[in-house]
């Protein structure tokens, strides 16, 4: 039989993989992303809904006692929501931006209910909620790395070409146009993943017994990454910038990143 705990773990986990494929669409206009993310979506719902049931048919609860308990009927409302939209409407971000809120709604409920859900491993479920706070962090990091690296090899293509020099490496660092195609998706799969990475750390803190500042200097740096990606993001799709100048931002945020990862950690008073 599968213990409570792993089934709200691999609900959260496929919660989280389709917030990624929706925003690979909204980003992309990606249909087999998107197909992709409903899928997943509809197993989430379907897991939402057994919950749902197990609360009101079998233990004779429904949810609307607490607060915490609420939370499962509030998450599943958005989900069902959520659905309904991507089916009927071509409003992608709308989508996504719901079941963002939707996932920290859950999770939420999921870590204020784990001591009465399964007592003898909350514990270690808060725990491994801050492992994959981590964890998702720092692979967000990789993404973000390997597009400072395409963004940099694209400013020196450029300057090859600029200045007619050096043509016999070009084809070592391959054309522009590429360079640039696939630092916009490193950057599109970071984004999604350093959010879902900042809720499960804000959601962690708030459950655990630490001590949790916003006003901390990794907290906000966080953020701040997190926000300076998501310009790029914009500048890109919504401006319709590219190129040299948007190369150049992406080496400038990848800065702003490592300032972040050293100096503030350094700084922080709840991180270590």
């Amino acid at each position: 039989m599968i213990e409570m705990k792993w089934l709200y773990e691999l609900t959260l986990l496929i919660y989280g993989f389709s917030l990624v494929g929706y925003f690979i669409d909204f980003i992309h206009n990606n249909r087999r992303a998107n197909r992709f993310a409903f899928w997943l979506l509809s197993m989430v719902w379907v897991i939402q809904t057994a919950f749902f049931f197990f609360e009101v048919f079998v233990k004779g609860n429904f949810p609307i006692a607490t607060v915490v308990d609420s939370l499962l009927l509030y998450s599943w409302v958005l989900l069902t929501f959520s659905l309904i939209i991507n089916k009927l409407f071509a409003v992608r971000f709308i989508v996504f931006f719901i079941n963002v809120f939707g996932f920290f709604i859950l999770l939420l409920y999921v870590t204020a209910s784990a001591a009465n859900r399964f007592p003898d491993q909350a514990i270690q479920f808060v725990h491994e909620i801050l492992v994959t706070h981590i964890t998702l962090a720092i692979i967000s990091y990789g993404f973000f790395t390997i597009a400072f690296l395409l963004s940099l090899m694209y400013l020196i293509q450029y300057h090859f070409l600029k200045k007619k020099k050096g043509l016999k490496w070009m084809w070592r660092l391959g054309d522009l146009e590429m360079l640039d195609k696939y630092s916009l998706r490193a950057v599109s799969i970071g984004v999604p993943l350093l959010l879902i990475a900042i809720i499960l750390g804000v959601v962690w803190a708030y459950v655990s017994t630490s001590t949790f500042y916003w006003v901390d200097s990794k907290t906000i740096g966080s953020i701040v990454v997190w926000l300076v990606y998501t310009v790029y993001l914009a500048l890109r799709i919504m401006n319709g910038y590219r190129g040299k100048l948007l190369s150049t931002y992406n080496i400038a945020a990848f800065l702003i990143l490592l300032i972040n990862f050293f100096l503030f950690s350094s700084l922080s008073s709840f991180h270590f």
